[in-house]
């Protein structure tokens, strides 16, 4: 069981998904380009993310513009030969995948806790 100082570690925010591609080695995944808003030098913060959210959102059209929560301090991981640098988050059930969105468009970067 996880205590809620474990939890403390992980870093959610709200990102807002710029682009979206398909993977070029999985049929499965998406590479999402999401940004966090932006730093205070005035340059925007943007991450690259691998998604395994494909076969829930066949028109990655739809996915553009909106806003999702990501877990941000996650250590880069190349997924499939692709740098992934957080992971967004999802739940699942026998439907698919659903990304997790905030209900109101809060500001990018925001903290989810």
């Amino acid at each position: 069981m996880a205590s809620i100082e474990d939890f403390k570690k992980l870093e959610f925010k709200v990102a807002q998904i710029k682009e979206v591609t398909d993977h070029p080695n999985a049929d499965r995944l998406y590479v999402l380009k999401v940004s966090l808003g932006v730093g205070p030098e005035g340059q925007s913060i943007d991450r690259q993310l691998v998604a395994g959210i494909r076969s829930s959102y066949p028109d990655k059209e739809k996915l553009i513009g909106r806003r999702v929560v990501i877990v941000a301090n996650l250590d880069p991981a190349v997924i499939r030969g692709v740098e992934s640098q957080g992971m967004v988050l999802a739940a699942s059930d026998e439907l698919g995948a659903a990304v997790l969105s905030p209900e109101r468009d809060v500001a990018l970067g925001s903290i989810v806790k």
